[in-house]
């Protein structure tokens, strides 16, 4: 066997050997973007069955929500505390939805047409706050995301999981 034929079988397996390489980096990147983004999901999903979250859904949709900054000076500290509590997190939830690290989907599934109704319901106050204190980046994501939901719902409606006939066994 020449020097030449050797060297030539050499770079051949070098190159063959840099190529399954980088396809297999590639399978691997892949694989631990989707392991990511799932439990991110499922982080989210648990996030969302927890008595404080429920006593917090149960509080919004209750509540009567101040539609200004002076009213909302007069309200009781608990109240301004739960709301800001609200805020906080259906904004870090927007936040995951616009970084794309949640799903519209899984959105759409959990809370659906509450992201929309409980942005309708702060959006005075919120309005008013942004304003007030100089902040137009005051609950940016919420706003997003419960326009996004929104839209969707109008745009693409879902069928109910129980009517689609995508789920029989």
């Amino acid at each position: 066997m020449s020097n030449e034929l050797v060297t030539l079988v050499a770079n051949i397996a070098l190159t063959l050997s840099v190529i399954v390489a980088v396809i297999f980096g590639i399978a691997q990147v892949k694989t631990a973007n989707k392991d990511r983004r799932e439990r991110l999901a499922l982080d989210t999903l648990r996030s969302f069955q927890t008595k404080e979250f429920a006593e917090m859904l149960n509080y919004i949709h209750n509540a009567n929500i101040p539609s200004s900054s002076a009213e909302w000076e007069n309200w009781p500290q608990e109240d301004q505390i739960r709301f800001i509590h609200m805020a906080q997190q259906m904004e870090s939830i927007g936040l995951l939805l616009a970084e794309r690290l949640i799903s519209i989907d899984l959105l759409d599934k959990t809370l659906g047409s509450f992201v929309s109704s409980t942005w309708e319901k702060c959006r005075p106050l919120t309005l008013d706050l942004r304003l007030t204190n100089n902040d137009p980046y005051l609950n940016e994501y919420f706003q997003w995301m419960a326009e996004q939901v929104e839209h969707r719902m109008k745009e693409k409606p879902r069928k109910p999981f129980y009517l689609s006939s995508k789920n029989a066994v």
